[in-house]
């Protein structure tokens, strides 16, 4: 995989690069106020989530690198 993040915001929307995703890992961004989750499983397929709960979004926009131990505290783990 190259060192560029596949998952990209700008003026027109979020843009995808799937092919450069690694399988079994959560990719995200922060686009028009919601947090996005891309997951591409063991068989190839991709996953999108939608967090629009605003504390959450906040949370996960002002520490990225948490995300994961952000999302399983919120999840109740």
């Amino acid at each position: 995989m190259s060192g560029e993040y596949p998952v990209a915001v700008n003026e027109e929307g979020i843009k995808i690069k799937a092919e450069s995703m690694e399988p079994e890992r959560l990719y995200h961004c922060v686009f028009e106020n919601k947090v996005y989750l891309f997951y591409k499983d063991e068989m190839g397929l991709l996953n999108c989530y939608e967090i629009e709960d605003p504390e959450a979004v906040k949370e996960i926009s002002e520490n990225p690198a948490d995300l994961e131990e952000i999302l399983k505290k919120r999840a109740g783990f």
